[in-house]
């Protein structure tokens, strides 16, 4: 008997589209009543100045890497309104050297313009922010060791894209989804899964067929944990693969691992004493801050990160009124007037200040500060350049270079 299914459930996917989100339609409900009851009292100009702040980091991080910016600029074409903001990929703080709340993207012009798009604007930077910060702080642990984006399993595929650019923004090296590579302009990197050895019934006839099959380009990568010891399997994969086998990769179960270190240990050296020390180990699976350092040591070349990183505490940013009519006015909690936020670029320390007030020196180095929230949108122009995706990279793994965890 099939079930008839309503209008607002024909979505075979749940998802809302591009207009939906461009028109307000994915906002909160009290909004679409605060714009109706300002028309109706006439006090649909009332001009207004927000912030969006993060009182609080997850986890007491120190520092955050803001990132959604891009979408920012599309959700707000159009709109007339301005927006100073914080370029893409730039670390932000929950407060400066003196405690103050830290202004991330500052918005000036009519509420009523605006206002259904704060729940989206909110929801388009908390989440990438957090996994971009998430990759950056596996990025500083890890060192130069390779990151692959794995985690796209863990959320809804929808979300891929975005999930996988905000990943590789905070300092992953690849992604193994085929429409987050798109998105980064990047080649999906990946290795084989278990199915592929199963179906073949054992190993060695999985990691043969793999090599015959696959392009030259593709790194014969052989996975050595599917049903011996992973010692044992290593060994094996080098009297296959010979002089082609570029890497093993150990995915070992919880229920299984043991002591990883020793079982890295031992495969490292076991591959070394056989003339195969170019052969490079990956893991994935259970991987996160914890434990990355510690495998690096172990002898561990590359790291695929999964649950961590695509379910990473996302950031608690809120949006506030803090200037009405060019008066300040803001709620408890928050600071009224329009603000700028100064920093040293070379001590990473931030300063915030009302907009009109001189340029601070560093409380550290006496040095000068550059302001950060620049120009956005004018008047609903995106008049900003938006940066090809490297340099927004490239910018991260430079200004975290200079900060601690």
């Amino acid at each position: 008997m099939s079930r008839k299914i309503g209008v607002s459930l024909m979505r075979k996917f749940h998802l809302a589209s591009h207009d939906e989100i461009k028109s307000g339609n994915t906002t909160d409900i009290y909004f679409i009543r605060t714009r109706e009851i300002l028309k109706e009292k006439q006090l649909e100009n009332i001009k207004v100045t927000m912030e969006v702040t993060a009182s609080s980091l997850p986890k007491k991080w120190p520092w955050g890497i803001l990132c959604g910016l891009d979408e920012v600029a599309n959700l707000f074409e159009g709109v007339p309104i301005d927006i100073f903001a914080m370029p893409e990929g730039s670390v932000f703080y929950a407060r400066d050297y003196n405690y103050v709340k830290e202004p991330i993207i500052v918005i000036q012009g009519k509420y009523s313009d605006f206002c259904l798009l704060e729940t989206p604007l909110l929801g388009l930077i908390c989440q990438a922010s957090g996994v971009a910060t998430k990759s950056a702080r596996i990025r500083k642990i890890a060192g130069n060791a390779q990151l692959i984006s794995f985690g796209i399993r863990r959320i809804h595929p929808g979300l891929s894209p975005m999930i996988d650019r905000a990943a590789y923004i905070g300092g992953m090296d690849g992604v193994s989804s085929l429409s987050g590579a798109k998105t980064i302009n990047k080649k999906p990197i990946g290795t084989m899964p278990h199915s592929l050895i199963i179906l073949f019934g054992e190993q060695m006839k999985a990691w043969k067929a793999y090599d015959e099959v696959m392009p030259n380009e593709v790194p014969r990568i052989a996975l050595i944990d599917t049903y011996y010891d992973e010692k044992t399997e290593a060994i094996l994969a080098t009297e296959i693969l010979k002089d082609k086998l570029y890497g093993v990769r150990i995915d070992t179960p919880s229920s299984r691992k043991g002591d990883f270190e020793d079982i890295i240990r031992e495969v490292r050296w076991e591959l070394d004493i056989r003339g195969f020390k170019d052969v490079k180990i990956f893991v994935s699976g259970g991987l996160d801050e914890e434990n990355i350092g510690s495998l690096k040591k172990a002898g561990v070349f590359g790291f695929g990160v999964g649950t961590s990183i695509s379910n990473a505490p996302t950031i608690d940013f809120a949006m506030d009124i803090v200037e009405v009519e060019g008066r300040p006015s803001a709620k408890r909690g928050k600071l009224g007037g329009v603000k700028q936020s100064w920093r040293c670029p070379e001590c990473m320390v931030d300063i915030v200040r009302l907009r009109d007030d001189n340029s601070p020196k560093c409380p550290l180095c006496s040095g000068s500060t550059k302001p950060m929230l620049v120009p956005l949108i004018e008047n609903g122009q995106i008049v900003a350049d938006i940066p090809e995706i490297d340099s927004i990279r490239k910018r991260v793994l430079k200004q975290i270079s200079k900060i601690n965890l």
